[in-house]
């Protein structure tokens, strides 16, 4: 690996690159974790929207039932990107 010292290109030496690629795994690491509290963000609001439903004076439909099993399902899925264009929340029943 090369690094730019002045302008000048120069080479790391091995402490250095073991520590830009530590830098690079934490990034890495923080980068998922923000995105994974952004999907239960959503899916807990989503959740929130229909716990009436479980009320014992409630009779939940079978659609209701698997739209909030999918929602807890959804963070079995790894977000690509900040948007989380990957995840495909479920539709909420009529």
């Amino acid at each position: 690996m090369k690094k730019l010292v002045d302008g000048i290109e120069i080479t790391m030496t091995s402490e250095e690159v073991k520590e830009r690629q530590a830098e690079e795994k934490a990034n890495l690491e923080g980068t998922l974790l923000q995105r994974m509290v952004l999907l239960r963000n959503k899916r807990d609001i989503l959740l929130a929207e229909t716990d009436w439903m479980g009320n014992s004076d409630v009779t939940m439909s079978n659609d209701w039932k698997t739209y909030r099993q999918a929602l807890r399902d959804i963070t079995k899925t790894e977000p690509v990107d900040m948007a989380l264009s990957n995840i495909t929340f479920p539709t909420k029943p009529s």
